[in-house]
């Protein structure tokens, strides 16, 4: 049998066969992508991957010694250049800080909202920054659930009593009283070092007696 299909014969069967004809060229063109796919991975993305990571350093520098405006055309020329890419992230990340020190929160909440980096605490802080900006526009309502988001994205004794604490605050803002004792209750709750240190047990007599809508 084997001895009868000659290099002719599946000549001949590719030809009149339209569906050996179609899989036959769709399994090639399926190994063509994935080859250049991985090409691409090895050799284009990896390395430009790795530099990127020296990307935003030169604008950390400039943040650091409050050269703000310089530090914000670095960042914003290296987050565009290497966005998808590790450093790329980092410097959209400190691009969106420091137009919060320019009090552009609208422009800053756009860049962290962009924000896509596989470590949990710069993703924890970017949500954590956006809530920030919506708390200095007054927001407060958006502002406590974008704190919250924020806490529970992660559970751990650092970000989430924090953003609890700053979501409490948010919500006796607009007087939501029951909201804010519950964000103080948790961390009365869960965790014991950072109650002690702000002496929560004080915001929580402060807010748990009071109704919603009334001081």
């Amino acid at each position: 049998m084997l001895e009868d299909i000659t290099g002719e014969e599946l000549k001949r069967q590719f030809k009149s066969n339209k569906v050996l004809r179609y899989v036959t060229i769709g399994v090639g063109i399926l190994v063509i992508a994935i080859l250049g796919y991985l090409l691409y991975r090895q050799f284009v993305w990896k390395p430009a991957n790795e530099k990127s990571k020296n990307s935003y350093w030169e604008g950390l520098n400039f943040a650091a010694k409050d050269s703000t405006d310089m530090a914000i055309d670095l960042l914003r020329v290296e987050a565009k250049k290497y966005d998808g890419k590790v450093g790329g992230e980092v410097a959209q990340f400190v691009l969106g800080r420091q137009l919060m020190n320019k009090k552009d929160y609208t422009g800053a909440i756009k860049e962290l909202e962009g924000v896509d980096v596989e470590d949990t605490y710069v993703s924890i802080l970017a949500v954590g920054l956006q809530a920030d900006c919506l708390s200095e526009m007054k927001k407060y309502e958006d502002a406590a659930n974008m704190y919250l988001k924020a806490a529970d994205m992660l559970e751990n004794e650092l970000t989430t009593p924090m953003y609890l604490m700053k979501a409490g605050l948010c919500a006796e803002e607009i007087k939501n009283f029951p909201k804010a004792t519950e964000c103080y209750q948790r961390i009365a709750d869960d965790f014991l070092g950072y109650a002690g240190q702000v002496q929560i047990e004080k915001f929580i007599a402060r807010t748990a007696n009071k109704k919603v809508g009334k001081k």
